[in-house]
């Protein structure tokens, strides 16, 4: 993708189509309007455009339309970010062949490309995600997967950035990958005015897991290993190694791990820790017992073997995580 000029008007470009999510157009939208106020006079640092096939009003996924120019205007303009946004229509927005031809051939003229929450279907559609890490919604991480092996979803992050090939999670994450696309432009002071001016966070702590269900590894689990998984997660504090759950499989361990790996979408140990942090979490959430004593209903031993599971899964400590989602 070609190189842009540093001190110059930045053209933003959305396309818009039928059942868009209002929020995933108006977040980032707003974070590039928000940066062109903070940058004061002389020329504005971004400038977005709303597109369609043929321009006019397009009804978002909320019902009120957005008026749009027709794909036309952009044509011989110095393109420098191609932003798809998500919602109900993505689907059929990623199955319209004319429209993901037009955004595969506006992303070979962009600087860069990014995607908000579904809108990562379209740009796989488009084959702009082929062999790159990308993510979306935390709903539908395991459908974009399976629609599209050669994309390495990441469920985690609350954006992703591949080279020159952004992607966000689930709607508001849509601001935060806005937010890092005019820091790495404008520099950490601009961008930090901007978050404190729209009271987000520059960086979010955590990542879009610390508001997914860990128990969702049950719905990816078929037959007995649906069932042990239910039994596991009313049953934290026993032996669940490997040997101990391939013995209640009825399974040698070695299959037993290959085969739960294979067939639930990871090792027999991630679902166990996600199952122990999916239920530290409700009782930090609740209140009434020390991180301590969360860890230790939850089987994770010690208070410290708690704090580097929350760490590396969700990036924020115990504590942090109770002081920011806890009741009163």
């Amino acid at each position: 993708m070609p190189s842009f000029p540093a001190r110059t008007t930045r053209l933003v470009a959305m396309p818009l189509y039928p059942g868009a999510m209002l929020l995933d157009i108006a977040g980032p939208a707003e974070v590039f309007a928000a940066a062109n106020r903070q940058a004061g006079g002389g020329v504005a640092p971004y400038r977005v455009r709303f597109v369609s096939p043929l321009g006019g009003p397009v009804a978002t996924e909320l019902g009120p339309g957005l008026e749009s120019e027709p794909w036309s205007v952009l044509e011989g303009l110095p393109l420098d970010t191609l932003l798809l946004p998500g919602g109900d229509g993505a689907r059929p927005a990623a199955g319209d062949a004319a429209f993901t031809a037009w955004v595969a051939a506006a992303a070979g003229r962009a600087r860069r490309v990014g995607s908000v929450c579904l809108g990562a279907f379209i740009l796989a559609a488009a084959g702009l995600l082929e062999g790159r890490r990308a993510t979306t919604h935390w709903r539908h991480c395991a459908a974009l997967r399976a629609a599209h092996p050669g994309v390495a979803v990441q469920d985690e992050p609350i954006f992703v950035r591949d080279g020159a090939v952004w992607s966000s999670a689930g709607v508001t994450a849509g601001i935060d990958m806005a937010l890092a696309m005019v820091e790495e432009d404008l520099g950490h002071a601009l961008a930090l005015r901007v978050a404190q001016g729209l009271v987000v966070f520059l960086k979010r702590p955590g990542g879009q897991a610390q508001f997914s269900a860990a128990l969702s590894a049950q719905a990816s689990g078929d037959g007995d290993f649906g069932a042990l998984l239910a039994w596991v997660a009313e049953n934290l504090r026993t032996d669940l190694r490997v040997e101990a759950l391939a013995e209640r499989a009825g399974m040698a361990p070695r299959s037993f791990a290959r085969s739960f790996a294979a067939r639930v979408g990871q090792t027999p140990a991630q679902a166990v820790e996600g199952l122990r942090l999916e239920a530290a979490r409700r009782l930090l959430e609740q209140g009434g017992l020390t991180v301590a004593q969360v860890a230790d209903r939850c089987g994770f031993g010690d208070d410290e073997r708690m704090r580097r599971a929350f760490l590396r899964r969700l990036g924020v400590a115990p504590a942090e995580y109770r002081e920011r989602f806890g009741r009163e």
